[in-house]
């Protein structure tokens, strides 16, 4: 029987796209649902395209309610009964009510080695911070900001003259094949730490 994966996403959602490519065959699990806090995510049309049924939670009607936000939010992913949440660039910060109805059973993906640099601004901070190397890191989403248990991370060496942009160019490369590693692994009961380079 497949695990049934929802996702959660807020822009374009590439990351979205090479999890639900990778759920296919011989994969474990299966993608059910899209959903997004921006009715006009690009990534929706996309995943409609590949056959993925979605729905848009505008969070900013919500405004100064997140509870009633996420009940809305939870209610449309009951309806599909997945058995797992994939964060993939949802740019929502989730209370701790929310997460622990999902607890062990949620994933996101960051673009930072863990536990360094936790919010936004990643690549700009590990530039400034002279770092030489960058990365991303999935794990379990727990209460804490970007923290939980790691399950995966992907190095990326920092080139002279890098940019932010050109940095979180070359990360979103190792995203796009982290991210669909470690969920394959995850499904399959799998939670060791996954390390690519």
């Amino acid at each position: 029987m497949s695990k049934r994966v929802a996702l959660l996403i807020s822009g374009g959602g590439s990351n979205m796209v090479k999890l639900v490519e990778s759920m296919q065959g011989d994969h474990p699990a299966r993608a059910v649902l899209v959903g997004s806090n921006d009715p006009e995510a690009g990534g929706l049309k996309k995943a409609a395209a590949m056959g993925v049924p979605t729905f848009a939670v505008d969070h900013r009607p919500y405004k100064g309610d997140r509870a009633a936000f996420e009940a809305e939010l939870q209610r449309q992913l009951e309806e599909a009964q997945p058995d797992i949440i994939c964060l993939a660039g949802f740019m929502r910060v989730l209370t701790e009510g929310f997460v622990r109805n999902w607890e062990g059973r949620m994933l996101n993906i960051h673009p930072s080695l863990l536990p360094k640099y936790k919010g936004l601004h990643t690549h700009q901070r590990a530039l400034d911070a002279g770092d030489d190397v960058a990365g991303c890191t999935v794990h379990l989403v727990t209460p804490e900001l970007d923290d939980g248990p790691i399950l995966g991370q992907a190095r990326v060496p920092v080139q002279a003259g890098d940019t932010a942009d050109t940095l979180a160019a070359r990360v979103l490369v190792q995203e796009h094949k982290l991210y669909p590693a470690v969920l394959r692994r995850f499904v399959s009961g799998d939670q060791t730490l996954l390390t690519l380079d």
